[in-house]
């Protein structure tokens, strides 16, 4: 019996030669992982649905440019995916949307007990200063924390050494503790 890998190894060879059988099998095991990447980098539901269409649709039309190394495909489709975002976050400063949550409470603030808006204060505050982090800074916070990646794995993903990444993580977060000390 194949051992994963070698399932893995078998179902991407066939995917690369067109099989859209096994590209569906690709699909399902990443999508997860692809939209949570995307949803933190944008912040909205329908904008990562959309990129998180998007980043397969490029895959499945240039699988066959695929070149299979030590880095996973996993890797491939996260790059596919932070160019992506890079794209949709210099369109949107084009153009400035508001959403209605950011100007209309649709709850009462008094059904909800005050340590609720508070930690839900906290983590909006902490998402607006991830996402004005540079994107690399960004991609270490989410494949660290959300995709609970190793330093080695983030290394491959993004194309850096282990050391790279550990010094990017460790600037990460001096230049977050560093902001919030400000706004204290």
């Amino acid at each position: 019996m194949e051992n994963r890998s070698e399932q893995d190894e078998t179902i991407l060879d066939q995917a690369i030669q067109g099989n859209e059988a096994a590209f569906s099998i690709l699909y399902k095991d990443n999508v997860k992982k692809i939209y949570s990447y995307i949803y933190y980098r944008t912040g909205n539901v329908s904008d990562a649905e959309d990129l998180t269409a998007r980043v397969f649709q490029r895959a499945l039309k240039h699988i066959t440019r695929y070149k299979k190394t030590s880095v996973p495909f996993s890797a491939w489709l996260y790059r596919i995916a932070h160019n992506l975002v890079a794209n949709w976050h210099r369109d949107n400063q084009r153009r400035k949307e508001v959403p209605i949550e950011d100007h209309v409470d649709l709850r009462s603030k008094q059904d909800i007990p005050d340590h609720e808006i508070e930690k839900k204060q906290e983590v909006e505050g902490l998402m607006r200063a991830v996402r004005q982090l540079p994107s690399d800074r960004q991609m270490v916070l989410i494949l660290k924390y959300v995709e609970d990646l190793s330093n080695k794995e983030i290394g491959e993903i993004m194309g850096k050494s282990e050391g790279a990444i550990k010094s990017l993580y460790h600037r990460t977060l001096m230049d977050l503790r560093d902001y919030f000390e400000v706004k204290e």
